[in-house]
This record gives structure tokens, C-alpha cells and sequence, in this order.
């Protein structure tokens, strides 16, 4: 039986950031495997290093040693245009704060990523994607215009559209409410299976945590437990 290549693979992989009072050590010698399709929850306190992993995990921080491979592309040998490309095609982030373009619709924020990836029904897959989060009624509307949980949808169907091998997501629910953010990682999980691609979810809430397959539990930037959950 042939056994698919993990979708992310970080090996021994170190951050360190400069600063006013000398170099800022953020995370140092992670080692992590999380298998295709898997749902992960990185787990920890402020301050930990969690957003940061994910970052470089992503392609948007260079890390500062080691190894970092996600869905077969050893993204620590690429250039910014590397980079950009590789984002494009494999991964999708979802931030807590939703990082919509302020100037577009819902239809065009979701159309944009796919856009830029040549698809020529960019506009039919975006009204799709953005009918399968609930807002086939919002699609002209601009992001002011909508509800803060409204933008989040907007934000996960702009994320999914590409159909990334990684999913990546943030403290998606931090700018939420309670029965908001529940919908909102409700969602989540339903489009991560549909999809079928892997999620890698930031979070320092326990009970999300816990809907995930596997919890990663990282302080001051070392992964200290790493356990399937029960």
C-alpha cells in the first residue's frame, strides 16, 4: 500500500526575529508531520509562537533554519515569486481578522484568488463557494456592508475556492461572538470535508481544539505534547 507524503513536513525549523534590544528567538527546532487530509489544532497561550508557525508553514515568514516541505513543495528553496506562486496554488489562509479588499464585493473577493490562478470561471465558482457559506443574497454587497461574521464566510469561501491542499486557519472566530464564531467553525469543518484537504487551525481555545483529529501543544516555541484526540 503506497503511503501519501505528509502535507506538511517541518524539520528542525528555527525563528529568529531582530529587535531594538538584539535577535528575538520566536520558535526554535521544530519538528512536525501532519498527514494529508488530517484536521491539527495547534494549541497554546499568547505568545507561544503559534501565529508564527503557521506563518512560515504558509510561505509568508522565511524561516530562519531547517526545513519546511507543505503539499510536496520544499518552500524554504523558493524566492518571493516562488512563494507567491505556491500560495496561490496550495494553501489557503483564513485570518482573524478577515483581510477582505474593502473596494470589492464578496463576488469579486472570492473571485480574486482564483483569478489569478487562470481559472476562466473564476465569477461562476466564486457565486458557488458563496452560496454553499450562505450568502448567495450578499454578492454585491461590500465588506462594510456586511456583519462580522458575514465577512468571515467571505473570507473562508475566498480561502476554499482554490481548493488548497492546506487549509490554514488563524483564531478565525477572535473577532466573533459566541454563537457567531460557533457557526463560523461550524462552517470551517464543513468546508474542510467537502474539500477534503487538510486543516492546520491556530487556536488557544480548548473546546476547539478539541474537534480537531490532533492537538499540538506549543510554548515559548517548542512543541511540548502532540496527541491524538480521544
Amino acid at each position: 500500500m503506497q503511503i501519501s507524503a505528509p502535507a506538511i513536513n517541518m524539520e528542525d525549523v528555527t525563528l529568529t526575529l531582530s529587535s531594538a534590544a538584539g535577535p528575538v528567538n520566536i520558535l526554535a527546532g521544530i519538528t512536525l508531520k501532519v498527514a494529508a487530509g488530517a484536521t491539527v489544532a495547534l494549541l497554546g497561550p499568547s505568545g507561544s509562537g503559534k501565529s508564527s508557525l503557521l506563518m512560515v508553514a504558509a510561505g509568508l515568514e522565511a524561516a530562519t533554519s531547517g526545513r519546511v516541505i507543505v503539499a510536496g513543495t520544499d518552500i524554504t528553496r523558493l524566492d518571493e515569486d516562488g512563494l507567491a506562486r505556491f500560495r496561490r496554488g496550495s494553501v489557503g489562509i483564513v485570518f482573524q481578522s478577515f483581510h477582505l479588499i474593502q473596494t470589492m464585493t464578496a463576488l469579486e473577493n472570492v473571485a480574486v484568488p482564483l483569478e489569478l490562478a487562470g481559472a476562466v470561471d473564476a465569477f461562476e465558482r466564486a457565486k458557488s463557494e458563496l452560496e454553499t457559506v450562505g450568502l448567495g443574497a450578499r454578492l454585491d454587497h461590500y465588506p462594510g456592508q456586511l456583519s462580522g461574521g458575514e465577512q468571515q464566510r467571505v473570507a473562508l469561501a475566498r480561502a476554499i475556492a482554490p481548493r488548497p491542499a492546506v487549509l490554514f486557519a488563524d483564531e478565525p472566530t477572535g473577532n466573533l461572538d459566541g454563537q457567531t464564531g460557533a457557526d463560523v467553525i461550524a462552517l470551517l469543518f464543513a468546508l474542510h470535508a467537502r474539500a477534503r484537504t487538510t486543516l492546520f487551525l491556530v487556536t488557544h481555545e480548548e473546546a476547539l481544539a478539541a474537534r480537531c483529529e490532533r492537538i499540538v501543544r506549543l510554548k515559548d516555541g517548542r512543541i511540548v505534547a502532540d496527541a491524538q484526540v480521544a
